[in-house]
C-alpha cells in the first residue's frame, strides 16, 4: 500500500524512488534492492544516499522486473539502513509527552463534551475493558500455524497471529468520538490517561486478538503476488448495541509476516491524512472506513521524505481504523496461478478448492446476510448475487468520488473493499482547479489512476475479482453480471448526484447529460475551482419567465468567472511530471526498442504521450490576461445560457411568484446538501501536519471539527472558517502527494 507526503515538484526526482525513476524501478525485485542480507553492501548504501543511478542499472543490466510491487517498497526499505544513516539525520525535539499542549487539551475536552451531549440519551456505552468482542473472522477462516513473526510467504492461511511492537511514550494526537461510538465506546474514555497506550497497542484491549491479513493484488495493473497487512493489524470485531458488526485495526503497529522489507511503521504525516480524510468522507456521506484515533510517539523511523538522499527521523504513529470488514478484492487473489507478465503467484495457489468456498461463504454470511438467507437460490446463484451486489456498490462508490471531486490515487485490487467502502487512504486528493486528467499520486507516472480513469479502473478491478472467484463462479456468469450491472449502476447514481448538484429535480428532461458534460468542459477550459464552482451555483435562481432568458445577468456571470484560475495560478501549477533526462531516455527506448518497456511494466504509448505532453507544456502559452478573460467570458456565457434555459423547465407548474420562490428555496436546500463548502484540501492537511510535527495537535482537532459539517456555511463564532474554503494559497500550488509512509 502507499502512503502520502506532500512534496513540492521542485524537490522531486533525485532519490531512489523519485517520480521519474519510478517508471523503471517500480518492479524492483526484493532480492536485488531490499534484502536484509544486503544491508551493509556498498550497492545498497549508495542507493540510500541517492548517489547511484538505479535507472541505468536496471536498463543496462537487463535485470528482470518481477512484479509491480511499487517503488514505495524501496522507500520503506530505507529504514533498514538506519545504523548507517544516523549521522545524516537532523536532531529531533525532546519527549513529545512532556511538551505542554493547552490548546490541544482544550479542543479535546470540547470535542468529548460535545460527544457526551450528543450521546447523553444513548444507553449501552462501554469502557475499553468491556467492549463486546466477537471475532468471528478468526474463528471462520484459516490461521497461519506458524506463530513466529518473521517475513515469509504464508501458504494456506488468511491470517497470521502477530503482536503490536510497543512505542515509546505514546500520546494522543486526535480522536473521533463519532467513529469510536460505533464500537459502543463511551467518549469520556478518550480523556483517560492510558487511552494512548491502548490506541498504540502498548496495552492490549481485553478481548482483542491481534492478527495480520494475507492478500495479494494487482498494483498499477500488474500482479504482485503476496502483499498482506504489512503495517496493519486486525484487533477484532465488536458487535454494538444496535447489532452492527465493526472490525477495527491498527495501522503502523509494527512488523508482520507481510511487511516485506519495511518496518511495519507509519509516520505522523500519513497517519494524520488517513485519519482526517476517513472522517471527512464519512461526513460527506460517502461509504468509507472510519478513523477512530491517531497516536504518535517518541519512537523513530528513518524516512527520505523528498527522495533526495537526505533522510530524517520521524515519529512512529498509529491510526485506529474501523470498518465492517477490511477484507478486500485482493483477499481472494491468494490462489492466482503464476502471472505471465510478472512471474508472481498467490501464496495459496492450488488450495482454492479447500479454502475459497469457506472464504466466500463467510463473507456472504457475515456481510451480505440478505443474500445468504435466500435458501431458495442454489449456492452458485447466491455467489452470483453477491458478486453482482459488490459490482453495484463499487460503481456507486466511484460515482460518489467523481461527484465530490475526490481521487483515490492507488486503485489497486488490494485497495478495493469487498463491502464497497473507501479503503486505504494514501496519496489521495480532492480536486482544486478542475482537471479531468488530474493525477493526485505523484508516483503514478502513466496516469493510470487519474480522476477521469477512476470509473473504468474500478470496473477493471471488478473484472479481476471475477477472475479470482472463477473457481466457484464461472466467468461467463460473473462477466455478464459485470457488463450489465456496473455501467448502469454508475450512470444512474452519477446522474442522480449531478442533477442534485445542479438543483434539478425533474428527471424526465432530455439533455441533462449534455449539460453536465458542457459544464465540466467549461470548468476544464477555465480551470475553475471544483468545490467553489459547484457550491456557488445555488446563487443562480430559476428564471421568472421565458423573457428573462434573453440575457445572462452580469452578476451571475461574474460569480462563475470569479472561480476560474488566473494566469499566475495556471503557470504555477503547470507541472512537468518527469525530469526531461529520464523521460527522454524512456522515449528513446519506446522508439528504438519498444519491446523492452512492456517487460518493465511500462506502456510505450504512455511514454510517447507523456513526452508530447511535456513538450506541449513547455510550449504552452496562456495568453495575455485580456485574452484569457475574453475566452473565459465566452465559455461561461455559453454554458450559463444553457443552464438557465434548463432551470426554466423546473418552473413548470409554478402558478405564482410564491410558488417560484418556494421552488428556489427547495433547490438551494438540495444543492447545499449535495455541494460541500469544506473539504480536506491538501494544503489544509499540510498546515495541520506541520503544526502536529511541531507537537501542536490543535489544528488537527480543529480541522476534524470543521469537516464534521462540510455542507454548512461555517461554524458559529468561527469567521476564520472561510479561509478553509478558499483556493490553495500560492505556497501550496505546487504541492504533490506521493509515496512516503
Amino acid at each position: 500500500m502507499l502512503f502520502a507526503c506532500l512534496v513540492p515538484f521542485s524537490q522531486r526526482g533525485q532519490g531512489i524512488a523519485s517520480t521519474g525513476a519510478s517508471l523503471v524501478t517500480r518492479h524492483v525485485p526484493h532480492k536485488v534492492l531490499l534484502s536484509r542480507d544486503l544491508k551493509k553492501s556498498s550497492f545498497c548504501r549508495s542507493q540510500f544516499l541517492g548517489k547511484f543511478d538505479l535507472r541505468k542499472t536496471y536498463v543496462a543490466g537487463g535485470l528482470r522486473q518481477e512484479s509491480n510491487s511499487i517503488q514505495c517498497q524501496a522507500e520503506e526499505g530505507l529504514e533498514l539502513f538506519e545504523d548507517f544513516a544516523t549521522a545524516t539525520i537532523p536532531k529531533t525535539s525532546g519527549p513529545i509527552s512532556e511538551i505542554p499542549q493547552p490548546e490541544t487539551q482544550q479542543m479535546m475536552k470540547a470535542s468529548v463534551e460535545k460527544a457526551v451531549g450528543l450521546l447523553a440519551r444513548k444507553t449501552g456505552l462501554r469502557k475499553l475493558e468491556n467492549l463486546n468482542f466477537d471475532n468471528v473472522t478468526l474463528r471462520s477462516l484459516p490461521i497461519d500455524p506458524t506463530t513466529d513473526n518473521f517475513i515469509r510467504q504464508v501458504r494456506g492461511a488468511n491470517f497470521s497471529r502477530v503482536s503490536p511492537d510497543p512505542v515509546k511514550n505514546p500520546v494522543l494526537v486526535c480522536a473521533s468520538p463519532e467513529a469510536l461510538e460505533l464500537l459502543d465506546l463511551d467518549p469520556t474514555e478518550i480523556a483517560r490517561p492510558d487511552f494512548a497506550e491502548h490506541m498504540s497497542g502498548n496495552k492490549l484491549i481485553p478481548g482483542a486478538e491481534t492478527a495480520a491479513h494475507c492478500y495479494c493484488g494487482f498494483q498499477f495493473g500488474y500482479f504482485s503476488g503476496q502483499l498482506g497487512d504489512g503495517a496493519a493489524m486486525y484487533l477484532g470485531e465488536v458487535v454494538n448495541r444496535r447489532g452492527e458488526r465493526w472490525e477495527f485495526q491498527f495501522k503502523g503497529a509494527g512488523l508482520t509476516p507481510y511487511s516485506r522489507s519495511a518496518d511495519g511503521r507509519k509516520v505522523l504525516r500519513s497517519s494524520i491524512r488517513e485519519f482526517l480524510c476517513s472522517e471527512a468522507m464519512h461526513f460527506l456521506g460517502i461509504p468509507t472506513t472510519r478513523g477512530g484515533a491517531v497516536v504518535t510517539s517518541d519512537s523513530k523511523v528513518v524516512r527520505d521524505v523528498f527522495y533526495s538522499g537526505n533522510p530524517i527521523q520521524e515519529r512512529c504513529s498509529i491510526v485506529t481504523r474501523i470498518a465492517p470488514t477490511f477484507i478486500r478484492f485482493g483477499s481472494f487473489e491468494i490462489f492466482r496461478p503464476v502471472d505471465p507478465n510478472t512471474g508472481r503467484e498467490g501464496p495459496s495457489v492450488g488450495l482454492e478448492d479447500e479454502m475459497l468456498p469457506t472464504m466466500i461463504e463467510h463473507t456472504i454470511k457475515t456481510y451480505y446476510p440478505h443474500i445468504w438467507e435466500r435458501q431458495d437460490l442454489p449456492i452458485q446463484q447466491r455467489y452470483l448475487a453477491f458478486y453482482r451486489e459488490i459490482v453495484e456498490r463499487t460503481a456507486r462508490l466511484v460515482a460518489d468520488w467523481q461527484a465530490v471531486g475526490w481521487c483515490h490515487g492507488v486503485l489497486n485490487t488490494d485497495n478495493m473493499s469487498i463491502v464497497g467502502v473507501t479503503l486505504d487512504y494514501g496519496p489521495f486528493g480532492f480536486l482544486d482547479a478542475y482537471d479531468p486528467n488530474h493525477i493526485c499520486n505523484g508516483s503514478d507516472d502513466q496516469g493510470r489512476y487519474s480522476y477521469q480513469n477512476q470509473p473504468s479502473i474500478c470496473k477493471w478491478n471488478c473484472q479481476k475479482l471475477a477472475e479470482a472467484l472463477e473457481y466457484v463462479l464461472p466467468l461467463e456468469l460473473s462477466e455478464a453480471a459485470l457488463d450489465s450491472a456496473f455501467d448502469s449502476a454508475f450512470n444512474a447514481h452519477y446522474m442522480g448526484k449531478m442533477r442534485a448538484k445542479l438543483g434539478l429535480a425533474r428527471t424526465d428532461v432530455e439533455g441533462d447529460e449534455k449539460l453536465v458534460e458542457s459544464l465540466l468542459q467549461a470548468m476544464d477550459t477555465t480551470r475553475a475551482d471544483w468545490t467553489n464552482t459547484w457550491r456557488n451555483l445555488n446563487r443562480i435562481p430559476v428564471p421568472a419567465s421565458d423573457e428573462d432568458l434573453a440575457q445572462v445577468p452580469a452578476e451571475q456571470l461574474e460569480l462563475l468567472l470569479s472561480k476560474t484560475a488566473s494566469i499566475e495560478e495556471l503557470e504555477a501549477t503547470a507541472c512537468k511530471r518527469q525530469p526531461p533526462q529520464q523521460l527522454r531516455m524512456l522515449f528513446q527506448l519506446a522508439r528504438r526498442s519498444p519491446q523492452i518497456l512492456p517487460s518493465l511494466g511500462i506502456d510505450p504509448d504512455a511514454v510517447i504521450q507523456q513526452m508530447n505532453l511535456w513538450e506541449a507544456n513547455n510550449r504552452s502559452s496562456f495568453g495575455s490576461p485580456m485574452e484569457r478573460e475574453a475566452s473565459n467570458l465566452a465559455t461561461w456565457s455559453e454554458w450559463l445560457k444553457s443552464y438557465r434555459k434548463r432551470l426554466r423547465m423546473e418552473a413548470e407548474g409554478c402558478a405564482s411568484a410564491e410558488d417560484l420562490a418556494a421552488l428556489n428555496r427547495r433547490r438551494v436546500e438540495l444543492m447545499n446538501e449535495t455541494n460541500p463548502k469544506f473539504i480536506l484540501r491538501n494544503w489544509i492537511a499540510e498546515e495541520a501536519i506541520k503544526k502536529a510535527e511541531a507537537a501542536d495537535f490543535s489544528m488537527v482537532w480543529d480541522v476534524l471539527d470543521l469537516l464534521r459539517n462540510p455542507f454548512s456555511e461555517g461554524r458559529e463564532g468561527k469567521p476564520d472558517d472561510q479561509y478553509y474554503a478558499s483556493r490553495p494559497p500560492s505556497w501550496a500550488q505546487k504541492l504533490c502527494v506521493t509515496c512516503s509512509s
